[in-house]
């Protein structure tokens, strides 16, 4: 692949992986919200609570991967623009 075209996805990717966890996060809230609403609306109902609990489970995983995945991208981004330097010649 060119280095250009690889330099251009570097920053797009940067941009993306917030994008993709603030997207999460209102998903999250709207989830709770109407949660919520179906509590005070009816009794209860221990199957939806435990699908809820279970959904709240993912999205921490979800979020745990978003951030290695980030972490990852720094360090690929950090090699990349020191790649430019030649290692020591074997003696």
């Amino acid at each position: 692949m060119d280095k250009q075209i690889l330099a251009l996805f570097i920053p797009l990717m940067a941009l993306a992986i917030p994008v993709v966890a603030i997207i999460g996060s209102f998903v999250l809230k709207i989830q709770k919200t109407r949660l919520e609403a179906l509590r005070m609306e009816s009794g209860a109902d221990p199957a939806l609570l435990a699908e809820v609990d279970e959904l709240r489970h993912e999205v921490g995983q979800v979020r745990a991967e978003l951030v290695e995945v980030q972490e990852r991208l720094d360090f690929t981004e950090r090699l990349l623009t020191s790649g430019e330097r030649k290692p020591p010649a074997a003696t």
